[in-house]
């Protein structure tokens, strides 16, 4: 409401001056000169009242901007005389503040996109039939129907053969993505083709949908330290511009050439380029999957020298895959993940399921396992079709095994080995690795070329596995076994080198994504913990949008400081040109308003930011 009415205040100011200058201008040209002088009088005082209603508001905030240039330059016209000049100066700057207000709306509108899309109903199964639910009544473990169109409400896993999910609002992606039963579904996709129904996992307020939107608002709350400097900035370019206004009437004797020179300066480009630009990048970086919270964070993203990555789950996919079946005498390897397989789908670990995906890839059957117990962390144990099955780490399951009886060789260094044991004797080993996320070279590849200059692994894995991983990658460190108080030293010992990007997922990554200069936490299946403590996420579960995130960010803060400077020099080489007597107030406040409508427009480049990148594609 408070927007509104400031939006409405600023519309009649404009529409006040707009009608005073017109009105004076047609009692003017009908040779009516005094009563022309009275009304673009009269249309000048609400609008310079209003703006030193702001300047006293700003004084007591402890800000000192611009605004004051305006302010004497309408006093002085009126004092001088210059009520024609006064008038246009009024109109040029309550135009400008209402130019500036669109055009931050304009670059904010990709963000609005997001939160009008918050669905606030839900179609829940209950009692054989349907009904119509809010959202906050929607619990873990009930199923809801998604009609084609329909927004997920909550994150939930398909309990449908297969889905169609547009998910171009969250991850940029042009096409819709196609995930069977089981797969996890991210609230805020739309369902792009048949009805389908969704398992919630989680309520509407934890949801992935719902933590974006608040970082959303966050993200519209903000504001850059680049434009806290720029106000600092304009105190010095206020100096400046008395100075030259004083030095123009103390050497020529013209009080009016004074008056121009204040008027050319008003008001300065420097306050209105720099938040339009950063906003315009703060949407284009949402619109390719990269939530940045906030205009700052962008800024210091922009200037970012050392990368710091998490491994598992961010370097790499973080779901374990089998890539060897080691299987003893008379054992096929078919047949030892099928009883492992059939016992995992038990247990919800990882590994576990893991497991039970590379069974259901090979078309494999599984029976029902019975008189199952898990032992955390260790194994499980179980009955799979009469015979007894033992699936775990290699001690938990030598345990279980003939003391006679030996494990077969395993080759591979620096895997997850999970052993399997039927009816007390071995069977094998299941070899396990979390592989590296695809592009990720080439990915690195690119961030080196776009500026940053030192990439490190940051780990808690032993350093066999880390190296095994990251072979051939290039970084410039590697940092394993770490726990999370060690991850923010290494964070706070790179600062040396400029500001700290760290990248992870985890809980275990918070401490040293709030560390960092910016924490890029990986949204997608990423914890809670995590994307609290980050400045930037990424909504979609792939680490090489990184690049295009760092690409947007620079390009925009580029752009903003392109027309800053464009702006601040086209400023001074205008009052100079008034001092000499080049430009009346007339003539200087329609030159300031062309530069401020240019630095504006120039700002807005920023919406139109494309990433080199082929796969940072955006929406169709």
């Amino acid at each position: 409401m408070g927007h509104a009415n400031a939006d409405r205040l600023k519309q009649l100011l404009l529409s006040i001056a707009l009608l005073g200058l017109l009105a004076g201008s047609g009692l003017y040209l009908a040779g009516r000169d005094q009563l022309a002088d009275t009304v673009w009088f009269v249309g000048v005082i609400p609008v310079l009242a209003a703006l030193l209603v702001e300047i006293i508001r700003s004084l007591q905030r402890g800000d000192v901007g611009l605004d004051i240039v305006a302010a004497l330059s309408m006093t002085a016209a009126l004092a001088f005389g210059e009520t024609l000049a006064a008038a246009v100066v009024a109109v040029m700057y309550s135009g400008g503040t209402f130019l500036e207000n669109f055009a931050e709306g304009r670059a904010r509108r990709e963000m609005h996109d997001l939160l009008s899309r918050v669905p606030r109903t839900a179609t829940r199964h209950r009692n054989g039939g349907l009904e119509e639910v809010p959202l906050d009544e929607i619990e873990p473990g009930d199923l809801l129907l998604i009609r084609q169109g329909d927004v997920a409400p909550v994150d939930g896993t398909i309990a449908s053969d297969e889905a169609f999910l547009d998910t171009s609002a969250l991850t940029g992606e042009s096409l819709p993505v196609q995930l069977s039963r089981g797969a996890e579904a991210m609230s805020g996709s739309t369902n792009a083709g048949a009805p389908f129904d969704l398992i919630a996992t989680r309520p509407a307020a934890q949801s992935t949908y719902a933590g974006i939107v608040r970082l959303v608002e966050e993200a519209q709350r903000s504001k850059a330290p680049m434009a806290r400097l720029a106000d600092r900035w304009s105190l010095g370019f206020l100096a400046v511009t008395v100075l030259i206004a004083t030095a123009a009437w103390w050497f020529t004797g013209d009080p009016i050439r004074a008056v121009a020179v204040l008027v050319v300066a008003t008001p300065c480009p420097l306050i209105l380029a720099v938040p339009v630009a950063l906003v315009a990048g703060l949407s284009r970086a949402a619109h390719y999957g990269v939530l940045i919270k906030g205009a700052g964070p962008l800024e210091t993203m922009a200037r970012v020298q050392t990368l710091i990555l998490d491994k598992t789950g961010t370097l790499t996919d973080g779901r374990p895959q089998i890539v060897e079946i080691d299987c003893a005498a008379r054992w096929k390897a078919d047949d030892i993940l099928r009883f492992a397989a059939a016992l995992d789908q038990a247990s919800k670990h990882p590994v576990a399921q893991a497991v039970v995906a590379a069974a259901q890839t090979r078309d494999l059957t599984l029976p029902v396992p019975s008189q199952v117990v898990e032992f955390a962390g260790e194994g499980v144990c179980g009955s799979v079709d009469g015979h007894d099955v033992v699936v775990g780490g290699e001690d938990f399951v030598r345990a279980r095994v003939a003391p006679a009886a030996d494990a077969p060789p395993t080759r591979t260094a620096g895997a997850v080995l999970v052993a399997v044991a039927v009816d007390g004797q071995w069977a094998g080993h299941l070899v396990m690795v979390d592989p590296l996320r695809l592009g990720t070279r080439e990915m690195l590849g690119a961030l080196r070329k776009g500026g940053i200059a030192r990439i490190l692994l940051a780990t808690g894995d032993r350093a066999d596995v880390a190296e095994r991983v990251t072979a051939g990658l290039g970084l410039d460190g590697l940092r394993s076994g770490l726990t999370p108080d060690q991850k923010v030293l290494l964070v706070l010992s790179e600062r040396k080198n400029g500001p700290v990007m760290m990248v992870g997922d985890g809980v275990n990554d918070a401490p040293a994504l709030a560390a960092a200069d910016v924490g890029v936490a990986m949204g997608a299946r990423g914890a809670a913990a995590s994307a609290e403590a980050a400045d930037v996420v990424l909504l979609v579960d792939r680490v090489d949008r990184l690049g295009p995130g760092i690409e947007i960010a620079r390009r925009a803060r580029a752009i903003a400081v392109q027309s800053v400077v464009a702006g601040i020099g086209l400023s001074v080489a205008g009052m100079i040109a008034a001092a000499f007597g080049y430009l009346t107030p007339v003539q200087g406040a329609l030159a300031q308003e062309i530069i401020d409508v240019a630095v504006i427009l120039n700002a807005l480049r920023a919406l139109r930011i494309a990433p080199d990148d082929p796969d940072a594609r955006e929406p169709s």
